[in-house]
């Protein structure tokens, strides 16, 4: 099986975990073990630890790196680190690598049902098994499709679209990718026909519906911060506002010290800062990456260590 996907912003974010040979450290969305092998490559006697939830993803690891003695591979959900990592006995991480959202592997497989540009069933479970994006199209109701869209598509017209869903599943089931955009695009106005595909917002809210995508990055964030070490880095790329609003927002507050008011004479908080910035502002993917690689686009990489 090929697992095709071009990691993004490579050796910014394994150059940011600051590799040391002996260390631990997980990738926790693995997918085909871009990130994963340069890692390896830096260590000697450490450990790296690869995490994915995607049967596929790890029938490629585990042939990919089936003679790394480095490499130990773990189907799971990145979000149950500490749970994944303690059953095996492991402590304290030097780095965790987090690159979140779909990959190019689920993206560029029709039967996935991730794309709007390929017919194929609704689907779009990265862990192919639970619920799927069919199954909360066509069950329910009118405000949860409407919040979903608004919410985890920030679209503009969610109401519209809800509404032409919930109309068109009254006639016969909606099963297919291509008759799910079809209904988007007949309930946005023309001039957003124009603008790229009406139905990349809409789709992208229903994936992260179906995989619990924001939910999961929270946990995992809090997961990995708690089992780094002190000098431990933590390195995100997202890839939309509302994974980055979550990185960013979750950082800051690991960084924060004393939150007493200014006209305090002394500390009566004890806080203190948890971690430090690496990186200011996101480290973005520059143009040459980005013409090799178009989806390079909008990921964003943030770094934190631990004090």
């Amino acid at each position: 099986m090929e697992f095709s996907h071009i990691s993004v912003l490579l050796n910014e974010s394994v150059d940011g975990l600051n590799i040391k040979e002996n260390g631990i450290y997980v990738d926790g969305t693995a997918g085909g073990g871009g990130h994963s092998g340069e890692i390896l490559k830096r260590l000697t006697t450490g450990k790296l630890i690869s995490i994915d939830r995607d049967p596929d993803a790890i029938t490629v690891l585990t042939q990919k790196f089936k003679d790394n003695d480095n490499s130990i591979i773990i189907k799971g959900n990145y979000a149950d680190m500490k749970e994944l990592l303690h059953r095996r006995g492991v402590g304290r991480l030097d780095g965790v690598l987090l690159d979140i959202g779909v990959s190019s592997h689920q993206l560029d497989t029709p039967e996935r049902g991730f794309s709007f540009h390929e017919d194929a069933p609704l689907d779009m479970r990265m862990s192919q098994s639970g619920t799927t994006a069919g199954e909360l199209v066509n069950n329910l109701p009118y405000e949860e499709l409407r919040r979903i869209i608004s919410s985890y598509g920030e679209e503009k017209y969610a109401a519209s679209i809800a509404s032409g869903i919930v109309d068109s599943r009254q006639n016969s089931p909606i099963k297919t990718t291509l008759e799910l955009a079809e209904i988007i695009k007949s309930h946005v106005p023309q001039k957003v026909r124009r603008d790229g595909h009406p139905a990349r917002k809409t789709f992208q809210a229903l994936r992260i519906a179906v995989n619990d995508e924001l939910g999961a990055l929270e946990r995992g964030l809090d997961g990995a911060f708690e089992m780094l070490g002190s000098g431990g880095r933590l390195a995100v790329i997202t890839f939309h506002s509302l994974e980055d609003r979550i990185v960013k927002q979750k950082m800051a507050s690991w960084c924060q010290g004393c939150t007493c008011p200014k006209d305090f004479p002394i500390c009566v908080c004890g806080n203190v800062p948890k971690a430090k910035l690496i990186t200011r502002k996101p480290v973005c993917a520059n143009e040459t990456e980005i013409s090799a690689n178009p989806r390079a686009r909008s990921a964003k990489l943030r770094i934190c260590e631990k004090i």
